[in-house]
């Protein structure tokens, strides 16, 4: 195997691993309320406690990390979030204990995604090669997120929701992180172009700010953060609006998560295929618009649900539930391409700091859309809270546009 095929091979496992630990967090949202009686809306913070340590931690470290090294801050966040998760079975008896889990396991992802998106830059020779390995990784992320919300399934109990005995899946997400860094161990890496020679890093850290006022990276920004607002809207409360509002057991909400990951999966690696011809644009914008439609057509069948006499299984669920996650086909390409649109545009000795302001955007906008959705749930059903996507699914075709300009122009001040 090439060197360049392991480290691939690498980014792609470390991005996965993460995935399911990430995205595990509809799944502990359910059982949280199912097992510690804790409520939506409290319930909802646990995506802040993942993102906001993503948003602020991805911020201060950016700059610094090319310094340190990209593959040794990745092996010391795969280790912190290998050590927690093993410690989880035993002493996760509260429910505060899921709040610092997602906290180490978003301070650690700040960490491996600034890393990745740099290291895409690194084994990638142009525009059209970056943004085709930006949505294969970024379409492993997604499989990784179906094949976590599967494995959980497994440990539901759907007879005794008080049952603690799902925790036990942290033992083999605990040996699944230590096999990721073990690939990436061995992986040689050249991180030099990463590196500025003769520079601070503190000057590093001033540089990243001042791309903060670029017009360029504003734009980009307000997309990011809407984008993931829509995207974490949907997936984060996919597992509840399937046992609250489908009345389907909880093992097959949570199911149902992954099946909304797998047409994600497939949308982001369809896409690596579809970017080398069409244009960004047309495409994003195009998923944009079908997204909304989606929406649209499937919600109303929510209020029309035949009355259940026997339990719901995948082989008598009504329509919409195999309907819904359909979206996920639309939704998935537009985060990768628009990331690659503007790590494309930029040297490569700058792509760790952007990469670092796409992770605090994406955390913002995903802690902004689960808690939004939390509450409106909670307040005013399931159904309204996912017709809420409406109105950033508007504002994201706007900003695409807009962005399409700023790339063209690419205007540095």
């Amino acid at each position: 195997m090439s060197p360049k095929v392991l480290i691939k091979l690498s980014l792609i496992v470390n991005y996965m691993v993460f995935a399911v630990l990430l995205n595990s967090v509809g799944a502990v949202i359910l059982q949280v309320q199912r097992t510690f009686d804790v409520s939506k809306a409290d319930a909802s913070v646990l995506e802040g406690f993942k993102d906001l340590p993503i948003a602020i931690f991805s911020f201060i470290v950016a700059s610094f990390l090319p310094k340190v090294g990209l593959k040794k801050g990745m092996l010391g966040a795969l280790f912190l979030v290998a050590a927690i998760c093993f410690a989880m079975p035993i002493m996760a008896n509260e429910f505060w204990y899921f709040k610092l889990l997602f906290a180490a396991v978003g301070v650690s992802f700040a960490v491996i995604k600034v890393s990745v998106f740099a290291m895409i830059g690194l084994v990638t020779d142009n525009t059209k090669e970056h943004s085709s390995l930006m949505s294969t990784i970024e379409g492993f992320f997604m499989v990784g997120v179906l094949v976590g919300n599967v494995f959980f399934s497994l440990f539901v109990n759907d007879a005794d929701p008080t049952s603690q005995s799902w925790l036990t899946i942290y033992w083999y997400l605990g040996g699944m992180t230590l096999a990721a860094a073990l690939l990436l161990f061995w992986a040689r890496i050249n991180e030099s172009e990463s590196k500025r020679e003769n520079t601070r890093a503190w000057d590093e850290f001033l540089d990243m700010l001042k791309l903060v006022i670029r017009p360029l990276v504003l734009v980009f920004a307000a997309s990011a953060f809407l984008f993931v607002l829509i995207e974490q809207s949907f997936m984060t409360w996919t597992p509840t609006f399937y046992l609250d509002v489908l009345k389907v057991p909880a093992s097959m909400g949570i199911q149902a998560g992954a099946v909304l990951a797998g047409a994600l999966a497939i949308g982001r690696l369809m896409a690596g295929i579809i970017l080398k011809r069409m244009h960004w644009l047309t495409f994003t914008l195009s998923c944009t618009v079908l997204v909304g439609v989606c929406v649209a057509l499937t919600l109303p069948l929510t209020t029309e649900l035949p009355e259940v006499t026997e339990t719901i299984t995948w082989f008598n669920a009504p329509f919409v539930v195999y309907l819904f996650p359909i979206l996920g086909l639309f939704l998935a390409p537009i985060y990768p391409t628009i990331n690659s649109v503007v790590l494309s545009a930029l040297p490569r000795y700058m792509q760790s700091s952007m990469s670092g302001l796409i992770v605090v955007f994406s955390a913002l906008g995903g802690t902004t859309g689960s808690i939004i959705t939390g509450h409106i749930f909670e307040a005013y059903g399931g159904t309204n809270a996912f017709y809420f996507s409406l109105i950033p699914i508007t504002a994201l075709c706007l900003v695409l546009i807009l962005l399409n300009r700023k790339v063209k122009k690419n205007v540095p001040s």
